[in-house]
């Protein structure tokens, strides 16, 4: 049987907008786990961080929700985060 998974990856923000949150969510899921950045997190322009899914599931499919500065919101359906090392938001 599959085992729950941690998994920690590279966010690297090549946007011109600072990113104020980062969701995640199995792919099979309908609803948006919690905040990645937590409560005071920012990630500016222009820089990366470090994120940690470590929801217990054993799913490798996640989709990507990202809200920046100016409200804009981008989300990435299907990211395999089993093979995922680094994940770049552009422009």
């Amino acid at each position: 049987p599959a085992m729950a998974q941690t998994v920690e990856f590279t966010v690297i923000n090549n946007s011109s907008y600072d990113l104020h949150y980062f969701y995640t969510s199995p792919s099979t899921d309908d609803s948006w786990g919690e905040d990645l950045l937590g409560a005071d997190g920012i990630l500016e322009a222009g820089y990366n961080a470090s994120a940690t899914i470590g929801d217990g599931s054993d799913e490798c499919l996640y989709d990507f929700k990202f809200v920046m500065e100016n409200g804009a919101e981008l989300i990435e359906p299907e990211i395999d985060i089993c093979t995922l090392s680094s994940y770049t938001i552009n422009d």
